[in-house]
């Protein structure tokens, strides 16, 4: 079959006949020691000049797809020819997506705030005076000027002092547990995590092979008086500051029974310190990092600070584990991009950072009382907020109501994004009346109208659990009596 040449699109002529001729001969159309035209008798078939046909040959030559000996036609090669790909019988519905009225995802910050002229200026300029170095490997531990900005930034904004020879960059949070998952926990090593915890990192540790010890989180964080040596782990994650999803801060007693406890076992805390710069009623609390930075792995992320397409994050890294943690990404992916690396810096330097936070921990605050006010509107005294006021979302516990595992399905039917806080327990059952809801991203009109659809999904979710009950139990009375 001749291949059919499209004039007016971008790709190449030559490149369309290759294709297209490709295709046939994996396909079998064009058979073993089958000859092909002759360049010249193609082209006059297509309109095309004979180079051209001549330039999609040779490339099929130099692919082994054809053969070609002086004084003989050009024929296809030996073995090409591939069988079409196995069909299922029965192909997986794919779900349609459903038009999405209220997104009440966790974890989203408000970009539209974000001051992008002035990033785009400073990634410029970092561009611009980077010397011919920078532009090459600068090694597993991140760009200098960065490290040591973060340093001074962890030091005015968190209450803690750093040696920058202590940071290392990372891609962000998760990155940083993938490497201390490898770095610590090879050979099916074992980590604590709190229960409930964040699902993705749940996820990237199980990824990893690592095995989860799940000990009890309260609305005051990981319960440790439940920590009593049997766990035979390698690492702790928390998240001590607002402990996710439930937003509770770990009181100091529990804080001072886990160093012991990680001094006791020779074992590392991964402290995650996701969004304390958004905390409405007073400064960031100090990170555990502070009672022992050779015990304590301090993560950080500019995902929510900055925006998230940013992909960087840093550790702090006690000094035992920094000769391998080079090691390990040296032999990974050596290094984050230096550019945004370098605008970053700046960003830091000139104090950007810290006035966009002040800024929008403002405009959070706002939301979060919108979304408590929708609730009061909308279920009075049926509903309480759990945890300190602060991040992007609210954990919140709806009294006498129990969200079975369908009821996040049940509103995206009706175009609400909505998590149970069932879907981040390790262990099932003990949170069945708590729903999380992202407010960041959300304006306030959004966020007084998603509540209102919410409020309506969950009566009729209500309703469908009544009829199924009341089904369950009608059906139990017409079994016969085995007595």
């Amino acid at each position: 079959m001749l291949p059919i040449i499209d004039r007016t699109g971008e790709e190449p002529i030559r490149r369309q006949i290759y294709r297209q001729l490709k295709e046939q001969l994996l396909s079998g159309a064009l058979q073993q020691g089958e000859a092909l035209a002759s360049t010249r008798q193609l082209a006059g078939e297509l309109g095309v000049s004979r180079s051209t046909v001549v330039e999609a040959y040779d490339m099929l030559l130099a692919e082994g797809f054809l053969e070609s000996r002086q004084g003989s036609q050009t024929v296809v090669a030996a073995g090409i020819a591939m069988a079409a790909p196995h069909e299922t019988a029965t192909q997986p519905k794919v779900a349609q997506p459903h038009s999405m009225l209220v997104d009440f995802s966790t974890g989203k910050p408000d970009l539209s705030q974000f001051p992008r002229a002035q990033w785009i200026r400073l990634l410029c300029r970092s561009a611009q005076h980077l010397q011919p170095a920078s532009y090459g490997y600068t090694g597993p531990q991140g760009y200098k000027p960065l490290r040591e900005e973060i340093a001074a930034w962890l030091s005015r904004s968190r209450g803690i002092f750093v040696c920058s020879e202590d940071v290392f960059i990372t891609a962000g949070a998760t990155h940083a547990l993938r490497i201390l998952a490898d770095l610590l926990c090879t050979n099916g090593g074992r980590v604590i995590m709190e229960d409930p915890c964040h699902k993705g990192l749940f996820d990237t540790l199980n990824a990893c092979h690592c095995g989860i010890v799940p000990i009890p989180a309260d609305d005051h964080g990981m319960q440790t008086d439940l920590l009593n040596g049997s766990e035979h782990a390698q690492l702790i994650y928390v998240t001590p500051s607002h402990q996710f999803p439930l937003g509770g801060i770990l009181p100091a007693a529990r804080r001072a029974a886990l160093i012991r406890y990680a001094r006791e076992q020779s074992i590392f805390v991964a402290e995650d310190d996701y969004d304390s710069e958004f905390r409405f009623t007073g400064a960031p609390i100090t990170p555990l990092y502070a009672l022992d930075p050779q015990r304590v792995i301090y993560i950080g992320t500019f995902s929510k600070s900055v925006f998230p397409a940013l992909r960087i994050g840093f550790v702090l890294l006690p000094s035992e584990l920094q000769a391998r943690w080079r090691d390990l990404r040296t032999h990974n992916d050596i290094q984050n991009p230096v550019f945004d690396q370098a605008a970053l810096a700046s960003f830091l330097n000139t104090r950007s950072l810290d006035r966009h936070a002040r800024t929008m921990r403002k405009h959070y605050a706002k939301r979060r009382q919108a979304l408590a006010n929708a609730l009061t509107d909308y279920f009075g005294a049926e509903y309480s907020i759990c945890g300190d006021a602060a991040g992007l979302h609210l954990a919140v516990r709806f009294h006498g109501k129990r969200f079975y595992e369908g009821f996040h399905a049940f509103c995206l039917e009706r175009g609400i994004n909505v998590s149970e806080m069932e879907s981040h327990c390790i262990r099932k059952g003990n949170h069945m009346d708590e729903l999380l809801l992202g407010y960041g991203h959300l304006p306030p009109e959004e966020i007084q109208n998603g509540v209102r659809l919410l409020a309506d999904a969950m009566r009729a979710y209500a309703r469908e659990q009544v009829a199924f009950d009341l089904g369950v139990s009608a059906r139990a009375d017409q079994m016969p009596d085995e007595s």
